[in-house]
């Protein structure tokens, strides 16, 4: 568990990054675009994640997400919905926090490294699922509540 000083610190940071996510991207409607951005900056203000970015549902298999913008090591191509982190995320609908993605059922091991994630589901407007915005760390629990709070957030300001 992080102590409260390192919450209040990544609570900052995902404040500072929001912001400055939110004004670069003002005015912008095109999802790729946003991705990209969403997916630079965050890794920007958090180095220490091996992987940032998004996954996309491929529109000509909506039952597969395919791999979209992102920043960090060579990431999966394809993931079926179901299977994964992402593909549990897509499949449900549902923010996965995963302490230790070893522990996790079906893991698919795309970077070694990757110890922990978090995977939040990506909706427009309209509540069509997008995608998902998916983040590695190597090291384990690096991701809690306040990733959560802070990511679910941006996602919904972003793309809705």
């Amino acid at each position: 568990m992080m102590s409260n000083e390192i919450q209040a610190a990544r609570a900052a940071i995902y404040d500072r990054a929001r912001k400055e996510i939110l004004a670069v991207l003002e005015g912008e409607t095109n999802p790729i675009a946003k991705m990209a951005t969403v997916a630079c900056l965050l890794a920007a203000a958090f180095p220490d994640n091996i992987w940032t970015g998004f996954y996309l549902v491929d529109p000509k298999k909506t039952d597969e997400l395919v791999v979209g913008p992102y920043q960090g090591t060579l990431g999966c191509l394809r993931i079926p919905f179901g299977r994964g982190v992402c593909g549990v995320a897509a499949a449900e609908g549902v923010t996965q926090l995963v302490e230790d993605v070893h522990a996790f059922p079906g893991h698919i091991a795309c970077d070694n490294r990757s110890r922990s994630e978090i995977v939040v589901p990506v909706r427009d407007s309209h509540g069509t699922l997008l995608g998902v915005l998916d983040i590695d760390n190597p090291q384990s629990a690096a991701f809690g509540e306040i990733d959560r709070q802070a990511l679910e957030t941006l996602v919904r300001e972003v793309f809705c």
